[in-house]
């Protein structure tokens, strides 16, 4: 079996462009992953998240314990057979939905308790039901299970908070035990604080991970505040190691993390974006139910070769969505994850060639122009 590992090909600046190995397949990193909340990319069939270039999805462990469980998914055969997606799948933890979503949670040493946001049924996640889940569903990536506090948030809540999860991390790793072509990665936590995100990274060093993420950004810190952490938290990490920050995000956004080491990445955001009529696109982000947009013979991109752009026009997909028609969802989301998928391949390229400053600012400049001038 292929065992889990990460070679660095190229850097520039702090921006890197590298392999990682699993049994599963290669993912070429910097890696956007889409994300397969209840298995399923939604309005996307396998086969076509892979043709817009994705090497790896995210599955959900939330989601994905309540619905239709981790036993049933393990009877079938786990996850990638019952998703019929063949290549690697990273599975979060749990922790951040538990927050998010679940009512009326009760958090302790142990772990935390809460009810079913789908039915009000009782559930628990600890570390060890975190990596058992993880292992009934067959991950290739399984991350700690770990807390994650909304900011703002007090320093001594931050500071309690990470400690608990650096503990948790640490019965993580002894229940996740031995297992040959699968990887386990730490979370560092700390919100915004720099020696908060060092006591955490030292922590996890001394635990020992296949790859550690950046956790508790993207949650209303704003694009500043976020890059102002990453500018000290990516360096506190292992260099020899893949470093994922969780739930990133905007074109912008990416493109500003990979400048700052990160080299995994996920958000819902081009799947959700397209189902509610945005497209992104080199010149920003355009709304397809804009009246503007109903006579409009020309593609969302020229230069995109998605189908959605090859096939179709501004008009069509204007008066789909606005129908509400399903292939609406299909063709937008495809075009957002064709969108993605196009922007890593040019940081990778442009990081191999020593040129990734330049490539930084044509990606502004050509944002800054605004969508091409309605007909």
């Amino acid at each position: 079996m292929t065992k889990f590992s990460f070679t660095r090909t190229a850097q520039d600046g702090r921006a890197r462009t590298g392999v990682i190995e699993t049994a599963r397949g290669a993912i070429r990193t910097p890696a956007f992953m889409p994300v397969g909340t209840a298995a399923t990319v939604k309005a996307m069939l396998p086969g076509s998240v892979r043709e817009t270039g994705a090497d790896i999805l995210l599955g959900n462990t939330y989601h994905l314990m309540l619905r239709p469980t981790a036993e049933r998914i393990e009877r079938l055969g786990g996850l990638h057979k019952f998703m019929n997606w063949e290549r690697p799948v990273l599975t979060d933890s749990g922790g951040f939905q538990v927050m998010s979503l679940a009512a009326l949670r009760k958090l302790t040493e142990k772990g935390v308790t809460f009810k079913s946001h789908i039915d009000g049924s009782k559930h628990e996640i600890t570390p060890e039901r975190s990596m058992e889940i993880q292992r009934m569903l067959g991950s290739d990536i399984v991350m700690c299970f770990d807390e994650c506090p909304a900011l703002p948030a007090s320093r001594a809540r931050i500071s309690e908070s990470m400690q608990l999860s650096m503990r948790w991390a640490a019965r993580s790793k002894e229940a996740f035990g031995d297992r040959p072509g699968h990887a386990l990665f730490g979370i560092q936590q700390g919100g915004l604080e720099e020696d908060l995100r060092a006591e955490s990274a030292a922590a996890l060093r001394e635990i020992g991970f296949d790859g550690y993420a950046v956790g508790g950004l993207a949650v209303g810190e704003g694009q500043e505040a976020m890059f102002g952490c990453l500018d000290f938290a990516a360096g506190q990490l292992p260099e020899d190691r893949p470093r994922y920050l969780m739930g990133v995000g905007k074109p912008d956004d990416i493109v500003g993390t990979v400048a700052r080491g990160i080299d995994m990445m996920d958000c819902v955001l081009p799947s959700r974006s397209g189902r509610t009529g945005q497209a992104f696109t080199r010149r920003g982000v355009l709304n397809i139910k804009n009246a503007r947009h109903a006579d409009d013979p020309r593609p969302l991109d020229e230069r995109c070769g998605c189908p959605a752009c090859r096939q179709y026009s501004r008009a069509y997909l204007h008066h789909v969505f606005r129908s509400q028609e399903i292939i609406a969802s299909m063709l937008m989301t495809w075009h957002n994850l064709h969108y993605y998928q196009d922007l890593m391949a040019g940081m990778r390229d442009a990081i191999s060639a020593n040129r990734f400053a330049a490539f930084e600012a044509d990606f502004h400049a050509a944002r800054a122009e605004g969508d091409i001038e309605p007909l």
